[in-house]
């Protein structure tokens, strides 16, 4: 990795003055780690924008998934190696998310 010297929020927020309609926000610290999304870097970029954030990177759980949302403010949360290695299914992931009273489709 190459430090930019940029600030996440107000390259989130050019992106979204260009016209960008969502983000796409993974935090490459967090990335594969499974320990969970950024959730102070999410909640500061979806609380900035007016448009979607996906929460991408670090999802080792279900609640990893929910605390996007609930505590990152994410309009919508990503997640790969917890279903590609068999850990959880995704309609385990959509009724566990439901459960904390999140809207899924």
């Amino acid at each position: 990795r190459k430090p930019t010297g940029l600030d996440a929020v107000l390259w989130a927020k050019k992106m979204e003055d260009l016209g960008a309609g969502e983000i796409l926000l993974t935090s490459m610290d967090q990335d594969g780690m499974k320990n969970g999304f950024d959730l102070g870097v999410t909640r500061a970029i979806s609380d900035a924008l007016g448009i979607p954030v996906i929460a991408s990177g670090g999802v080792g759980n279900l609640e990893h998934l929910a605390a996007g949302v609930i505590e990152g403010h994410a309009s919508a949360v990503l997640a790969a190696s917890i279903f590609h290695f068999g850990e959880y299914t995704v309609p385990e992931a959509k009724a566990y998310m439901a459960g904390r009273g999140i809207v899924v489709r």
